[in-house]
């Protein structure tokens, strides 16, 4: 057995069936190959890599080899890899060029075939299959007329730019969970295509001076599951999130806030299809906030006072809205009876009751609420979110 068949599927099997063909190109970004091909792999992938000469230079085949246990095609032979990979729909399901480099954008917008790797793009944009290219170069390189408007020339032909991410000097490459989740947005299912949906997760932090705050248990995991499914799923995500425990994708649109204050002020942007709302806002604030702080060695008293309820504020804004309500140490019946108490009060779609005691977990208990009835969708993060966002592609 090859190594590369111990992961296959280790972290899903929403790639399972897939052939992505990876075509690898002279970037120093090409280090990063690996990982993204392993990543490819643990979800469920089959991956065919090819190498221009100057990625060899970079990263060595046998190393790539490795990662999906499918030696590099380097150059074309009376095989017609070309054709036989790409060339019969049935043969592969993607082709993604990452990194993409200035040189290999420009050749595959003007129709030059002279790398194993143009080769195969030909065929791919002359075939139909789902082409991506994920750019990694110096930031005026990008920036050149040519190479800019290349990119365009490729974007009005239906291929999917993936990136980069520019930090004012380089245009970096896309990392190995962006490329995954487009990998699977291009290949599954998008009943969501088109939506404008909008996660709003986290925790809100009130604060009482400069070093201590109100605020709740969340570690914002449910609010980015959520966002990362509806992307792959197909819609236009944009996430708002409060305090967290968890790293954030640059590949989702994200806003962040701190206190229930910030996020009243924010809802004047609110004009999605749909807002699911499963942050953990504090439901007071002190009255009065200290400047500096207060001293250790001395008690003090605090005086709180209630703020706005949110969710009735964005009901005013967009008629499908999904709630969280929260509880601990109830049954199923009274966690429900609570929901529905919420979805009556505030007009909303749906609501979702989950029992606090498993905030932090990578699984949820968790029960989704609507005027007709109710479904039990515990399970793992990713589950918990397919059964929210399929209640949400029935209503949209």
């Amino acid at each position: 057995m090859h190594p590369s068949e111990e992961i296959y599927c280790e972290k899903s099997n929403r790639l399972r069936g897939k052939t992505i063909v990876i075509g690898i190109t002279g970037s120093i970004a090409a280090v990063e190959c690996f990982s993204v091909i392993r990543e490819l792999v643990r979800n469920g992938a089959k991956v065919i890599p090819v190498m221009t000469q100057n990625a060899i230079k970079i990263v060595a085949p046998d190393a790539i080899e490795f990662a999906c246990g499918v030696k590099p095609i380097t150059e074309l032979s009376g095989q017609t890899e070309h054709i036989t990979h790409i060339g019969d729909p049935s043969a592969a399901d993607l082709f993604i060029v990452y990194p993409a480099t200035a040189n290999t954008i420009s050749k595959m917008a003007n129709g030059i075939d002279d790398t194993a790797v143009t080769s195969m793009a030909s065929v791919a944009l002359g075939s139909k299959i789902p082409v991506a290219v994920a750019p990694a170069m110096h930031e005026h390189m990008i920036n050149n007329p040519a190479v800019s408007k290349n990119l365009g020339t490729l974007a009005e032909w239906g291929v999917h730019i993936i990136g980069p991410h520019r930090d004012g000097v380089r245009a970096k490459v896309a990392s190995k969970e962006e490329i995954v989740s487009w990998a699977i947005r291009l290949l599954s299912r998008t009943d969501l295509s088109g939506r404008r949906i909008l996660i709003i997760g986290g925790r809100s932090e009130e604060p009482i001076d400069s070093m201590r705050m109100i605020t709740n248990r969340s570690t914002g995991m449910m609010a980015l599951a959520l966002a990362k499914r509806a992307f792959e799923r197909g819609a236009d995500v944009e996430l708002w999130m409060g305090g967290c425990s968890t790293t954030l994708p640059d590949f989702l649109k994200t806003k962040r806030f701190t206190e229930v204050s910030d996020l009243v002020e924010m809802l004047d942007m609110i004009d999605h299809d749909l807002v699911i709302m499963p942050a953990a806002l504090a439901d007071f604030t002190p009255a009065k906030k200290v400047d500096g702080k207060i001293p250790s060695t001395a008690s003090f008293d605090i005086k709180l006072k209630l703020v706005p309820k949110v969710l009735p504020m964005i009901r005013k804004r967009c008629d499908n809205v999904i709630g969280f309500k929260a509880e601990s140490g109830l049954t199923a019946e009274e966690l429900e009876k609570k929901a529905r108490q919420r979805l009556e009060e505030y007009d909303l779609k749906a609501v979702v009751a989950n029992d606090i005691d498993v905030a932090g977990r990578s699984t949820s208990s968790a029960i989704l609420v609507c005027r007709d009835g109710s479904k039990n969708i515990t399970g793992t993060k990713i589950e918990v979110s397919d059964g929210i966002l399929n209640y949400c592609a029935e209503i949209l």
